[in-house]
This record gives structure tokens, sequence and C-alpha cells, in this order.
């Protein structure tokens, strides 16, 4: 009896900590109505999160990346150019983004089951700031967990406050994610 007393108790107070401490979420920048010309040009990559170390630990050999987003001369497409340090090399590569019109995220060429969704960085007081979600759905039907799901921070300054990064990972782990990795960025970005 005390058990499941103890048990409701447990269950009340989650419900009501949820209710009058919710968790902050981001403002979904649908890519169907964005506006891309505000998001051309260069970011750095600050940080990524997840709810599973993998989704993230390719990004732990990382000193600095930025990436480029252009528009192509085909209509609803972006070209996201990315330049990484990891150790002494510059390792460059390229994605093509589809916008649909009747979605609200984009389709990286190649991976037509992953999701990328635009959040703005406000939430986290980084009005120069945007949170890309990369979703993939789970591998198979049996599965509830989705196969990729993570979040990552792009600036348009390196220099980011500690307290953007800050409020990155504590919406992030507010959210479940535990798993973050920053980039260091101790060796400089002058090879991009």
């Amino acid at each position: 009896m005390l058990n499941r007393l103890w048990s409701f108790l447990l269950y009340l107070y989650g419900l009501l900590y949820e209710v009058f401490i919710p968790c902050p979420v981001p403002d979904l920048l649908p890519a169907n109505s964005l506006n891309t010309e505000q998001y051309l040009g260069k970011w750095y990559f600050i940080a990524a999160v997840s709810h599973r170390e993998a989704d993230i630990q390719m990004f732990r050999a990382m000193d600095s990346s930025t990436f480029t987003v252009d528009k192509t001369s085909v209509n609803g497409t972006l070209l996201m150019t990315g330049a990484a340090r990891i150790g002494d090399k510059c390792l460059k590569q390229t994605w093509i983004y589809y916008i649909r019109p009747d979605s609200d995220y984009m389709e990286q060429e190649g991976r037509p089951v992953r999701r990328t969704l635009a959040w703005s960085g406000t939430s986290i007081n980084c009005p120069q700031c945007i949170i890309l979600q990369e979703i993939e759905p789970p591998l198979n039907e049996t599965e509830e967990e989705d196969a990729l799901s993570r979040h990552m921070l792009y600036a348009r300054q390196s220099d980011v406050a500690t307290e953007v990064v800050k409020a990155f990972q504590a919406a992030s782990t507010c959210n479940g994610m535990d798993a973050i990795v920053k980039l260091p960025q101790e060796k400089g970005l002058s090879f991009i």
C-alpha cells in the first residue's frame, strides 16, 4: 500500500513539475516557409547533443568546423559546404538539401529517410544561432527509438558565450539529451 502511494505521489510530482517548469521549446523554422536568404553564408559548428553517445561520437575528433550555406541554381535547393579540423588535417565535404513546398523539414540528398529540422536560437538567448535537428526513423518496426536523433548548434561567430552553450545543454538535458560534445576550437580556424 505504501509503495503504491509513493509511486502515485512521484507520478503526480512529475506531472506537476512538467506543468510548472516545462522544458524550453525552441521555435520551429519550417523549411517550406524559411527565408533562406537570412541563413546563407558562414556558420560555426559549436556543439551537438543527443540521447545516445553514438549519434554525436563522430564530432568528438573535431577541433573546429565551419559551414557555408549557398543557394544553387535549382529552386528549393541549398548547398552546405563544411570544413572540419581534425588533428592537423582539414576535411571538406558538401551536402545538398532539398526544401519541399509541402514539408517543414529539409531532405538531405542521398539520405531520403533523414529529416533535418531548423530551430531558432532565440530560446537559448542567441538570435545569431540556429539549431539543426537530424532525425532518422527506427531501422525496423519493432524498434521504438529513432535510428538517429541529434541537435546541432551553429552560430554566426565562433566565440559564442559560455551561457549560450550552457542554455543549449540545459534545454537538451531537460528533454533527455544528456550526451554532449562542444568543439574545443583550440587550434584556430585559419585553415578555413
